[in-house]
């Protein structure tokens, strides 16, 4: 296999995993919609990088000490769990809150500040950030021969830069869309939907 196959496979694997709408995703969705000014672009790169340490960690083999450490996993999915379930409520609440969504004045949304610690919050607390991609990327990248596998871990890396770039990017675009209460209240009934369903699934699992 030539360095070229191993990072435009290392690409496709990455984006598949990273592109099904989740916490991380949901989360830049609302808040690139927001376009406060300042606010999209550190989000983008904080959600990027942290993607591209996480499985430049499995390629170095961090993968084999995530799962001879259980007990370090399920206080991650405890404290997971409760954040997500947080979060999902506070758009709970904004979806049956009419106030709370007067588009027109484009609702207020977290800092730039704000917005980064809750993506390294949804980031660094979801267990299965872990095994997918330390684990899971890590293990697929150490399957190519020699530096191989950094040809493939730069594919996958740059598959999360490309996909949250676009995110945040296409997330602006659709701020005339938001002008309209009814866009807002869709908005985040999805995002209450994503995280109460991923917060309940950490909760209760095994």
């Amino acid at each position: 296999m030539t360095p070229l196959i191993s990072l435009f496979t290392g690409m496709g694997t990455g984006l598949a995993l990273i592109v099904a709408i989740g916490a991380q995703n949901a989360h830049v969705l609302r808040v690139g919609v927001q376009a406060r000014p300042g606010t999209v672009l550190p989000l983008v790169a904080v959600c990027a990088l942290s993607d591209a340490v996480l499985i430049s960690a499995g390629v170095l083999g961090v993968g084999a000490l995530v799962q001879a450490l259980p007990s370090l996993i399920e206080a991650i999915r405890l404290l997971g769990a409760v954040f997500l379930l947080a979060y999902g409520l506070m758009a709970l609440r904004r979806v049956l809150r009419p106030g709370a969504l007067v588009a027109a004045d484009a609702p207020a949304g977290p800092g730039r500040g704000g917005a980064v610690a809750t993506a390294l919050v949804l980031t660094w607390l979801n267990p299965h950030v872990y095994l997918d991609t330390v684990v899971l990327l890590g293990s697929l990248a150490n399957q190519q021969d020699g530096d191989l596998r950094w040809w493939w871990a730069i594919g996958a890396i740059t598959g999360s830069f490309l996909w949250f770039a676009a995110l945040g990017g296409a997330a602006r675009l659709l701020r005339p869309l938001f002008a309209r209460p009814g866009a807002w209240r869709v908005l985040d009934l999805l995002v209450a939907a994503v995280m109460l369903t991923l917060g309940t699934h950490l909760a209760l699992a095994p």
